[in-house]
């Protein structure tokens, strides 16, 4: 089934029907933002028909059976023995990160992330008035990990001026798996991690949102299961929206253990904080419990793409280092030997190569010289994109 191109031109789809604006050019291909160009499991499609076919829209209701759903999802995938009485829904994982900063945060404050990272996070901090706290990641050739002496000193009382000011950093951003660099955390990153922002009293925002995507040998953790300390202490964000294909239902949900700050964050939020619609709340329990059959041909797939991009890239592109994702259908590749600024690389991609990315300054630190591409789609089309990356590389290497 995912071997079918499926001409999304004219759906409203972001991804194709806003590319040729988006990125100047009418003839590109667009391999950038995180949705999938696969038709979804039928029982979803069955679920939203229903749904549609009952004919009243009025206001939605969460179910008692919807929050089963995803009490029983969490503990079959992760062994976390969740309780109903802590979900908290939402329209999506972005304006859910916007809400949980306006609801814990005061001007001024700082949020620490580490990037390369998913940029919708910058825009969340700053659009509360708040400061980005940039750890950057270590990369050494190719692999990514955390700097945990950097994360410590990001929390620390700032030494510059006339004397010391204390710290204010008051949440820490967790991407997990990360975004872009494809890392799927171990237990003991996840750990060390989680021990600095609570020894300084920090909440820990742990967007798992990419936990089911994951690649042979890799397994997921969610933050809250490294003890009742770190879960009091942490607000998990997860949806089926990147493992199902339904970001555009808008529909997402928040894991917040501890009662004080699920009551907090629902005073604070109140008349702000956006809840998924009818349809959305349908297809969620359709995804979560009808959905693994196809999301068993599905990682398998993904897999096969994945490895048909490592090997031509080894093979044709061997100037252009990959770092192999561990989770996520999303592949980073190192582009700075093309000797280009971000601008020209920028350009180079669209005008030259002809492929919609994700450029990697817009990810932070670490992200200059990089770009972001997409691999949840037919083969055919993922070797569409790379023969057009190719043969501008090689173009301009010749040139």
């Amino acid at each position: 089934m995912f071997e079918r191109e499926i001409d999304r031109i004219g759906s409203g789809s972001a991804k194709w029907d806003a590319a040729p604006v988006i990125f100047g050019e009418k003839d590109i291909l667009p391999m950038w933002v995180a949705d999938m160009d696969f038709q979804v499991a039928t029982p979803i499609s069955q679920a939203i028909a229903r749904q549609a076919e009952h004919g009243i829209f009025g206001y939605p209701a969460e179910s008692d059976t919807l929050r089963q759903a995803v009490v029983d999802r969490i503990h079959a995938k992760f062994d976390w023995p969740i309780q109903k009485e802590w979900l908290v829904f939402s329209s999506g994982i972005v304006h859910a990160l916007h809400m949980i900063i306006k609801a814990f945060t005061a001007p001024g404050d700082g949020v620490v992330i580490q990037p390369p990272v998913y940029y919708p996070f910058f825009s969340a901090i700053t659009n509360n008035g708040c400061t980005v706290l940039e750890n950057q990641l270590i990369e050494n050739k190719g692999v990514y990990s955390m700097d945990f002496p950097g994360l410590e000193t990001s929390f620390q009382p700032d030494w510059g001026g006339f004397g010391p000011q204390p710290s204010r950093a008051r949440l820490l951003l967790l991407c997990s798996p990360h975004n872009p660099v494809g890392r799927v955390w171990s237990k003991e990153e996840l750990n060390q991690a989680a021990r600095i922002a609570l020894a300084h009293d920090a909440l820990i925002i742990s967007d798992e949102i990419h936990a089911e995507l994951l690649y042979s040998g890799h397994s997921h953790l969610p933050t809250s299961m490294l003890g009742e300390d770190v879960a009091r202490r942490t607000i998990t964000c997860f949806s089926p929206s990147k493992t199902f294909n339904l970001a555009g239902l808008n529909a997402s949900v928040l894991i917040i253990p501890d009662p004080k700050i699920r009551a907090v964050f629902k005073q604070r939020t109140a008349g702000f904080h956006a809840t998924p619609g009818v349809i959305g709340l349908a297809a969620m329990e359709a995804a979560f419990r009808h959905g693994d059959p196809w999301l068993q041909e599905l990682l398998p797939y993904l897999e096969g793409n994945l490895n048909y991009l490592m090997e031509f890239f080894k093979t044709r592109l061997p100037q252009l280092p990959v770092t192999s994702p561990e989770g996520t259908y999303l592949v980073w590749f190192n582009c700075r030997k093309l000797g280009l600024s971000d601008s020209e690389l920028r350009n180079f991609m669209r005008k030259k190569a002809k492929v919609g990315l994700d450029d990697g300054y817009m990810f932070g630190s670490g992200g200059s010289g990089y770009q972001r591409i997409n691999i949840a789609c037919p083969r055919s089309r993922l070797e569409q994109g790379l023969t057009r990356i190719a043969k501008a590389v090689h173009d301009h290497m010749a040139g």
